[in-house]
C-alpha cells in the first residue's frame, strides 16, 4: 500500500513537524499516492486526488496576505482531495502563516512543518522509494501466488484446489456455480454469508441466462461481490462469484484472471466427454425405441445406474434460446436422481423419461428454463414409440396455445372431440363451459351468448355482428376473451369444434 501521511511524519530524517491535526487523529492515515511541489496559487489542475503538495508559501505575500485568500486556498485543496500540505518555513516565510494553520484546522487538511534544512526532493525520493518497495513486493507475491495456484491446478482434484488457493492468497470467499445455477459445495472453503446467498443467487440466474461472457461487480447486503462468468457465449458453464475481498489492484486482477482461465479450461475439457456422453444418451434412446430394451438396460446401468421405472411418462420439449443451460440441468437432476430420470436429445427437441412421482420435478426445471413441453400419459418402454407420438402431439397443443406444458389427458380425456362417444360427455361439456358462465356472472360481460350467437352462424363476423347488434371488431374482442378464459385457441379448426361440441351437448341435456 501507498505510505500515510503518519509514515512520512515518523521518518525521523525528514524533521517534518505535524501542525493540523493532532497525532491521533485518522485524518493522517490517508494514503499518499505521490509528491507534488507547487507555489502556484491554484495547483489543482496540475495535481491528482490523493498527492501531497509541498510548497514555501511564495504565493502568499509576507506583508499582506489575508485569511480569506489562506481559507480559499486550502479550500481548492480539499476539494481536490489532496491529502496533506507541506509548508517550508524559514525560506519565504519564517514561521507558518497563522491564517494557513487556522485554515487546515477548519476544513481538516493535514499540514506539515518542512524545515529549511529539508529539501522537497528529500520527501518526494522517500515516498518514490515506498512506492518502488510496494510495487516490488506485490509483483513477488503476486508470482508466488501464481506459483502455488499451478501447483493447487496438477492435484487430482484440481479445479476445487484451485479456487481453495484462491480464497487463501485473497483472503476471502469464492464461491462456484455451475451452468445450471446450483451452488457448487466444496470442502474445507469458506461459505458463503447465509444472508448474502439469496442476492448472489439471484445475480447468477441473470448472468446465466444472458448467456454471454461477463463481469459483473456488484452490492449484495451492504457488501461488494464480483460475478464472472466461465465460458463460451451461449455455452456458459458456470459463474465465479468472489467477495470480502480487499480493493482490486493490478497483482489480484491478474491472479483472478488466472484462476479464470485454468478454470475455464478445467471447465471445457469436460464438453467433449458431455458431447459424447449426450450422444451416447441419444443412441440408447433409439435402442429403446427399436425394442432393444436388453441392449439399452446394460448401457445405461454402466453409464448412468439404471433407466427410469415402468410406468414411465414420456416428456417432449422444445429447446429454449439457452438449451445448453437446461442441458446441464437436466444432466445434474439424472445424477441426482441415479437413472430415475433419463434425457435425450432428439432433433430439435429434448425428450425426459422419468416416473410420475419426478414429473412434478422434471415439469419445474423445464419451465425454470423456459422450455415449452408435452407430457404424455403413462406409458412402458414396449409402448415408448407411442409414448412419444402423445409427448409430441401435447407439445404441438402446448405451442399453440402458448403454455409452458400440456398433458396428453388434457386432450384424450379431458377434450370433447375424444368425448363424443362417452355418456359422461355432458358433465365434461359443463365443466368446458362452466368459466364462461363464471365470468359473465362475476365480470358482467356477455362472452357466453357471444359464443353460442357465433357458432350458430358458423363462426362468420358480420352476421353474428349483426344479429348481436355490435361492431364487428367488438365481437373480435369478446371471442378472443372468451377463448382466453377457457384457454382454447379459436383461430384453430380443433378449438373450434371443441368449443362447438361443448354447445352442442348443453343444448341437448
Amino acid at each position: 500500500m501507498p505510505p500515510t501521511i503518519n509514515a512520512i511524519i515518523h521518518k525521523s530524517s525528514l524533521n517534518l513537524r505535524c501542525v493540523v491535526p493532532d497525532a491521533a487523529d485518522p485524518a493522517l492515515e490517508a494514503s499518499v499516492s505521490w509528491v507534488h511541489s507547487s507555489d502556484l496559487d491554484d495547483p489543482t489542475p496540475f495535481l491528482d486526488p490523493g498527492q501531497l503538495l509541498l510548497t514555501d508559501g511564495t504565493q502568499f505575500p509576507v506583508s499582506h496576505s489575508t485569511d480569506s485568500q489562506y481559507s480559499e486556498y486550502v479550500q481548492r485543496l480539499v476539494n481536490h482531495g489532496i491529502s496533506g500540505l507541506g509548508f517550508a518555513t524559514q525560506v519565504i516565510h519564517g514561521v507558518l502563516p497563522r491564517g494557513l494553520e487556522d485554515a487546515c484546522r477548519k476544513q481538516g487538511l493535514p499540514l506539515l512543518e518542512v524545515p529549511d534544512r529539508t529539501p522537497f526532493i528529500a520527501i518526494i525520493r522517500f515516498v518514490a522509494d515506498w512506492l518502488a518497495r510496494e510495487q516490488h513486493a506485490r509483483s513477488e507475491w503476486s508470482l508466488q501466488a501464481q506459483r502455488a495456484i499451478a501447483r493447487a491446478a496438477l492435484r487430482p482434484d484440481g479445479l476445487r484446489s484451485i479456487l481453495a488457493e484462491l480464497e487463501r492468497q485473497l483472503h476471502g470467499w469464492v464461491a462456484l456455480f455451475d451452468a445450471a445455477g446450483n451452488h457448487i459445495l466444496m470442502p474445507n472453503n469458506r461459505p458463503v454469508p447465509s444472508a448474502l446467498m439469496p442476492g448472489v443467487t439471484e445475480a447468477v440466474t441473470k448472468a446465466l441466462d444472458q448467456g454471454s461472457r461477463s463481469v459483473l461487480q456488484l452490492m449484495v447486503d451492504g457488501e461488494q461481490v464480483t460475478l464472472q462468468t466461465l465460458g463460451r457465449r451461449h455455452y456458459l458453464r458456470g459463474v465465479l462469484v468472489l467477495g470480502a475481498i480487499e480493493p482490486l489492484d493490478p497483482a489480484r486482477t491478474d491472479i483472478i484472471n488466472s484462476v479464470i482461465a485454468l478454470a475455464s479450461l478445467a471447465l471445457e475439457q469436460t464438453r467433449t466427454l458431455d458431447t459424447a456422453r449426450r450422444h451416447l444418451r441419444a443412441g440408447v434412446f433409439e435402442q429403446l425405441l427399436a425394442g432393444s430394451l436388453d441392449v439399452a438396460e446394460r448401457t445405461a446401468r454402466q453409464v448412468w445406474g439404471r433407466l427410469p421405472a415402468e410406468p414411465l411418462v414420456v416428456t417432449v420439449a422444445h429447446q429454449p434460446g439457452q438449451g445448453q443451460n437446461l442441458l446441464e440441468a437436466l444432466e445434474l437432476l439424472s445424477d441426482d436422481h441415479r437413472g430415475a430420470v433419463f434425457y435425450a436429445q432428439r432433433d430439435q427437441n429434448v425428450v425426459v423419461l422419468a416416473g410420475s412421482a419426478l414429473q412434478d420435478k422434471v415439469a419445474g426445471l423445464l419451465e425454470k428454463y423456459g422450455a415449452t413441453a408435452g407430457a404424455s400419459g403413462k406409458t412402458t418402454f414396449a409402448s415408448l414409440a407411442q409414448g412419444l407420438r402423445e409427448g409430441e402431439r401435447s407439445l404441438q397443443r402446448a405451442l399453440e396455445l402458448s403454455r409452458p406444458l400440456v398433458v396428453f389427458d388434457q386432450i384424450s380425456e379431458g377434450g370433447m372431440l375424444g368425448l363424443l362417444r362417452r355418456d359422461e360427455a355432458g358433465s365434461v361439456a359443463q365443466r368446458l363451459i362452466d368459466p364462461l358462465a363464471k365470468h359473465d356472472e362475476t365480470e358482467q360481460t356477455q362472452l357466453l351468448p357471444t359464443v353460442i350467437a357465433w357458432l350458430e352462424n358458423n363462426c362468420v363476423w358480420d352476421k353474428t355482428a349483426r344479429q348481436l347488434g355490435v361492431h364487428r371488431h367488438t365481437l373480435r374482442n369478446r371471442i378472443d376473451a372468451a377463448g382466453t378464459v377457457l384457454g382454447l385457441n379459436l383461430d384453430s379448426l380443433r378449438d373450434r369444434l371443441e368449443l362447438f361440441a361443448a354447445v352442442e351437448f348443453l343444448e341437448k341435456r
